[in-house]
């Protein structure tokens, strides 16, 4: 047993309470994976952050789900690995490392590959200890011992593995296709990586003339720069107007590059001119069609958006700046007779914000169809990845069935390599986890592989994997969850289930709780233009880690989104502050009480056995709302029971034994204290690992750690029915007297007359027997309780469970004055009810007013006639 201080500061300070602590856990190895043979597994992997910078709320609330999940199961006995790592994160690093470099006045052409990747390396190692700083500042229960980087070599010989092997199968193949490119990072984006926004557009209609002068053909495009790349257009076979134009040709305007009509059944014939121009270098649709007919691939941009050579006297210029003249000019032609406003979703970057091109590109894809097959057949058999909520299943599978080939290479430094190389001489292709013995004949792929790539190994390259033998994949994999926002199911989730069925044979994980996001507090996505988001470490520097734990993970329900409130991360640091106190009361009446001291064997009474079987049900309630992952079903079971029970009850009904003079009583009521307190501190601990490290060091404990504590268990000798029924009865008694005071204004320092007539006799000598409660908590000056008792006329009643209450009002109040109280309230209320009407039945404030002030006022006068109808009736009674 560790030693144990008996009292608590008289102030909860969650700076102070948290400060050193995470150290402590750290030094102490508390969070690291043992490899005891004698204890099951539970693994989990942190989705990696990338290291670009600070953690936001979003990491915050994952993070702190997994750590409620691995910190449970360690106290249920399990062998746990919660694996931190990070992401390399291609784009976003390198754009940061870049735009570093060009307030220095460089690029990365200037620095060369290997000096700005000695750069890159740099940035890395100070933005990692950024996040170690945060995961600390959260509490995390990390395995700092197996930290791994998606860069790092274990993991890049991971990546070397799945891509050879994918090639080897032809499942990797490197092609010309259209793909989403990013102008401003100058590289290839997947489709997930494109963020579309509705933008205000416009439909440029032309007319292209037939070259053999017979009249012209009508077009519309909402990019007219693109034109300057046409190589056809297109009619449907079966459309009459254009049948006879089939074969002909039209000269494109401005070029003056003369293209065919071809024929096509792509092209809807009620949709505009029924006429489509073809531009295969700069449209994914066009490329198809383009290879159905054999037509010239023109690309008319450059990598960086600018136009090009085949742009005609437009080269050089952007591309938006080109469709700015190219339109000015078309119209002087007469060429193009309209423009129509139109709204149309445009793909942006999810990096850059650039505005995507899709462009024609020489590129390394992943063939998905066979993959996809394979991950969709997981899902119909018993191994098969579970997804909570189940409704994310279908969003998933809709996804896996409807997958595009996956563009992988990216045009960056940072990130890995490509392991590809071409021979100088025969531009043969040669893909290997080394490079050619002959190397200096060869050239390596100047590329680098998309993120989502490395990371979508992440829980079995992490293990050690390709070495299947490796202790970690052997005794760790397949993991058993994962916590993920549902915005990367399709990024990440999908990825990693295709790439382990293919490389493992095995699903990633067992389940994958999938949560929203969070949203500012009018339901708003948090973001820079808005200048709404909050940083966690915000919050913790006022609130402390322990009320921003408990505010994300019980502030909504699995695959919701979660509003973030100020208001009330505050409110649960006053229960954090409500259980510090009574924490606090406990241990200043234990008396020094050892663990071994704790005796729950004697006589306990009604509340005594109340709070233990309700402590029982809480456990129950807890444990199956977490394995659910139900954590704010879980926390609101906590908060009911901590608050409203065991603060406001049990503490209260405790004092009474505690400052009497019965030495067995007192020793049962500061085992039972010391017992629940011990179990509460437990159970909370997932949630706030800080302060309940604190309290629980300070009671009476076993052992060095609550990380290392036993989950609290049902102890069934402890359930009563009976008492339960006595307890709630009580509390519904002393609830009515209370409410009854409140309505007539008596204080509870005021004495009053009870009487209670009970339903029978059992119930009588219940309450007999437990009459020291109602007498402590009631303050009558006579209390009786009977089974028959004569009402007394002018009294206040109330009803609960088994029993009648009556209120003399003549103890309770002096009914004139009374009275007379009332009727000055009554013309307070009434003179409200006048100034406020007076007001809404001037026209003049009602038109010219703000709508909310308006609205107020129209508050206001409900409040108060309502009050006014109160008191009113209140005095007719009192007058009866």
């Amino acid at each position: 047993m560790s030693n144990q201080e008996v009292s608590l500061p008289p102030k909860y300070d969650p700076t102070a309470v948290e400060q050193d602590r995470y150290q402590y856990w750290v030094d102490g190895k508390f969070f690291e994976a043992t490899g005891d043979k004698s204890k099951e597994p539970y693994t989990v992997v942190i989705p990696p952050p990338n290291v670009t910078g600070k953690l936001h709320l979003g990491h915050a609330w994952d993070t702190t789900l997994q750590d409620i999940v691995t910190r449970v199961k360690r106290m249920q006995g399990y062998d746990v690995l919660w694996l931190p790592g990070m992401d390399h994160a291609g784009i976003a690093t390198q754009a940061k490392v870049e735009a570093k470099l060009k307030e220095q006045g460089q690029t990365r052409y200037d620095l060369g590959r290997e000096k700005f990747l000695e750069q890159a390396w740099g940035w890395k190692e100070e933005y990692a200890d950024f996040i170690r700083t945060q995961w600390e500042k959260l509490g995390l229960g990390l395995d700092y011992s197996r930290e791994r980087f998606t860069l790092d070599e274990g993991l890049s010989n991971a990546v070397k593995e799945v891509f050879v092997k994918l090639y080897e199968k032809d499942l990797i193949y490197r092609g010309e296709y259209i793909i989403n490119w990013d102008p401003a990072t100058k590289t290839a984006l997947s489709d997930i990586e494109v963020i579309y926004k509705d933008v205000k557009g416009h439909f440029y209609h032309m007319k292209y003339p037939l070259s053999d002068g017979s009249g012209h053909i009508e077009i519309a495009t909402t990019r007219p720069e693109t034109m300057l790349g046409d190589t056809a257009v297109a009619v449907h076979p079966e459309d009459d107007r254009y049948k006879h134009l089939i074969g002909k040709k039209v000269t494109l305007p401005v070029i003056g590059r003369e293209i065919e009509i071809v024929a096509d059944d792509y092209v809807d014939m009620d949709f505009g001119s029924g006429a489509v121009k073809i531009t295969p270098a700069h449209d994914p649709n066009d490329f198809e069609i383009g290879n159905r007919h054999n037509l010239e691939r023109i690309l008319v941009m450059n990598e960086d958006g600018s136009m090009n050579v085949n742009a005609g006297k437009y080269q050089g210029m952007d591309r938006f700046e080109c469709r700015k003249q190219l339109v000015k000019d078309l119209q002087e032609q007469g060429i193009l007779f309209d423009i129509e406003d139109h709204d149309h979703s445009v793909g942006h970057s999810e990096r850059s914000g650039a505005v995507v091109e899709p462009y024609l590109s020489t590129q390394w894809f992943v063939n998905m169809e066979p993959l996809a097959e394979e991950a969709i057949k997981l899902q119909q058999g018993e191994d098969k990845v579970h997804f909570v909520p189940d409704r994310f299943e279908k969003t998933y599978l809709h996804w896996m069935e409807n997958i595009r080939d996956w563009c992988i290479s990216r045009q960056l430094w940072w990130g890995h390599r490509i392991p590809a190389w071409y021979h100088k001489e025969t531009g043969e292709i040669y893909v290997g986890k080394e490079a050619p013995e002959d190397e200096e004949n060869w050239e390596q792929d100047t590329d680098v592989l998309d993120t989502w790539f490395s990371s979508a190994l992440w829980p079995f390259s992490t293990m050690g994997w390709p070495d299947e033998n490796n202790e970690d994949f052997q005794r760790h994999f397949p993991t058993n969850a994962l916590v993920t926002g549902y915005d990367i199911i399709f990024f990440w989730v999908s990825r990693m289930i295709f790439q382990s069925i293919e490389f493992t044979g095995r699903r990633p994980f067992k389940d994958v709780l999938i949560h929203g996001l969070v949203r500012d507090a009018e339901g708003r996505k948090m973001s820079k233009s808005l200048g709404n988001g909050v940083d966690p470490m915000d919050v913790i520097e006022k609130y402390g880690a322990d009320s921003l734990r408990y505010f994300l993970s019980t502030g909504s329900a699995p695959g919701q989104d979660l509003r973030f409130q100020w208001e009330k991360v505050e409110s649960t640091w006053n229960f954090v502050n409500k259980i510090w106190n009574a924490s606090r009361f406990a241990l200043m009446n234990m008396g020094g009480m050892k663990y071994e001291e704790i005796d729950l064997s004697g006589e306990k009474s009604v509340a005594d056995e109340w709070i233990l079987t309700r402590l029982n049900q809480t456990i129950e309630q807890v444990t199956k709302n977490i394995d659910r992952y139900e954590f704010g079903e879980a926390g609101r079971h906590l908060y009911n029971f901590i608050w409203d029970e065991f603060c406001d009850w049990y503490i209260e009904m405790a004092k009474l034994p505690l400052y009497g003079e019965d030495e067995a009583k007192i020793k049962t009521t500061r085992s039972v204290l010391a017992y629940t307190l011990d179990n509460i501190m437990r159970m909370l601990h997932p949630f706030m690992p800080f302060v309940t490290e604190e309290i629980w060091q300070h009671l009476p404990h076993e052992g060095e750690s609550i990380t290392q504590a036993s989950w609290p268990r049902v102890n069934p000798t402890f359930n009563n029915d009976r008492a339960v029924g006595e307890m709630e009865r009580l509390v519904n008694i002393i609830r009515a007297v209370r409410n009854i005071r409140a309505e007539v204004d008596t204080p509870m320092s005021k004495e009053i007359q009870l009487m209670i007539q009970t339903k029978d006799e059992e119930v009588a000598q219940e309450l007999e027997t437990n009459r020291h409660y109602l007498e402590r908590f009631c303050n009558p000056s006579d209390l009786t309780i009977a089974t028959s008792i004569k009402a007394p006329e002018k009294a206040m009643s109330a009803v609960v469970t088994g029993a009648e209450l009556y209120l003399p009002l003549a103890g309770l109040i002096n009914i004139e004055d009374e009275i007379k109280r009332l009727e000055k309230e009554r013309e307070k209320w009434a003179k409200e009810v006048e100034r406020v009407q007076k007001k809404l039945s001037n026209e003049g404030f009602v038109k010219k007013a703000p709508e909310h002030v308006v609205d107020e006022e129209r508050k206001k006068e409900k409040d108060y006639l309502d009050k006014r109808e109160k008191v009113e009736a209140r005095i007719e009674e009192l007058k009866a």
